[in-house]
């Protein structure tokens, strides 16, 4: 489901919560690896940038244009998650700003995996409660990003993501 409103009129208040629901389907697309999914929240002209903002600079790593392009990524650029293991992207402390049709998004981020261990063939021991495994912290840096109101609905316009650890890629 895209994030549509009914009344173009009635950006405000609705428009906040409608570019927040933007980024929750993005990361929830990185999650999976479904590039449908990350492709339905960006313009087909939108483009991506991603940084390492460590060591007092900004460096680019690289950069994304196209939906599609972008939408490949999570599935080119992105390991795949190892048996019993998920990612879980999450954003925090957004700051929102619409006007008019234009709308800005800036976040902290920060993904975690979490590996899920391997139940014993005897079974769990007598005294094992609870989630079994471990949730490290593996990620995290800032998503800021302008979004355009367009046919109904907000979408990805520009991304860039700026990493606070170094990032490494995919040899091409």
């Amino acid at each position: 489901m895209n994030a549509t409103i009914p009344n173009p009129d009635a950006l405000t208040p609705t428009s906040h919560r409608l570019v927040s629901e933007v980024f929750a389907r993005y990361v929830r697309a990185a999650d999976h690896r479904d590039p449908d999914a990350m492709e339905s929240v960006f313009w087909e002209n939108a483009t991506v940038a991603v940084y390492y903002r460590g060591e007092g600079q900004s460096q680019l790593l690289a950069e994304l244009t196209g939906a599609a392009t972008i939408a490949t990524a999570v599935t080119t650029a992105m390991a795949p998650h190892p048996a019993r293991s998920w990612s879980h992207h999450t954003t925090v402390n957004p700051l929102v700003s619409v006007a008019g049709e234009q709308a800005r998004f800036d976040a902290q981020f920060i993904v975690y995996n979490a590996a899920g261990a391997a139940r014993p063939d005897s079974g769990w021991p007598a005294d094992a409660l609870g989630a079994q495994g471990v949730i490290t912290p593996i990620e995290c840096g800032y998503l800021k990003a302008d979004l355009r109101f367009r046919d109904r609905e907000w979408r990805i316009s520009h991304l860039r993501i700026e990493h606070d650890l170094p990032y490494a890629f995919p040899a091409r």
